[in-house]
């Protein structure tokens, strides 16, 4: 876990920051660093929007529930505070063997997986130096009215202004050594 980044800024000015921008340049940071002793990319879920989503990671089983929480900013005149407890999820890109690739499923409901509740799915499949991902939905668009990107270090991206399938095809590619990052914004 990431826990609690503190900066202070010696001003007397009120600092406004992006919440979106700022986790996508402190947490690439990060991530780089903990890349640089893997082999593989990493797959990071950035939750900024007001509400909690629930993530599993599903290849030939489904993985434990990871309870997610919407990054927190807080700017004031003397010091900027980003805390990033339970806004991210992140695993090492890995192959499935018996299911080939590893499908990211994510809903508003605690139980959403079992209860038959929307998901989304962001799916990747490891094929030697490539990673292939894509995004789809299941039961539902759970975060409809949200704008949806997924960003490659090195790759395509995808973009689902309002949370829902814009059409066409969405499978996109990168090198397996970078990092992919899903995010969940306010539109």
């Amino acid at each position: 876990m990431l826990g609690l980044i503190v900066y202070r800024i010696r001003s007397f000015t009120t600092l406004a920051l992006d919440t979106a921008y700022i986790m996508r340049l402190i947490i690439p940071s990060l991530l780089a660093l903990i890349a640089s002793v893997r082999a593989g990319g990493i797959a990071v879920v950035l939750n900024n929007s007001p509400d909690p989503i629930y993530v599993w990671s599903v290849g030939g089983t489904v993985g434990p529930r990871h309870d997610i929480k919407a990054g927190q900013t807080h700017a004031s005149c003397n010091f900027f505070q980003l805390t990033a407890t339970g806004g991210i999820y992140w695993e090492e890109m890995h192959h499935d063997d018996k299911s080939g690739g590893i499908a990211i499923k994510m809903t508003k409901e605690a139980d959403g997986l079992n209860s038959g509740a929307p998901q989304q799915v962001w799916a990747y499949n490891l094929d030697g130096g490539t990673v292939w991902y894509d995004l789809s939905t299941v039961f539902g668009a759970p975060f409809a009215g949200s704008r949806l990107d997924v960003t490659g270090d090195n790759g395509g991206s995808i973009v689902w202004p309002n949370g829902i399938h814009p059409g066409g095809n969405q499978l996109t590619k990168a090198p397996s050594e970078g990092n992919i990052f899903f995010s969940i914004n306010p539109a």
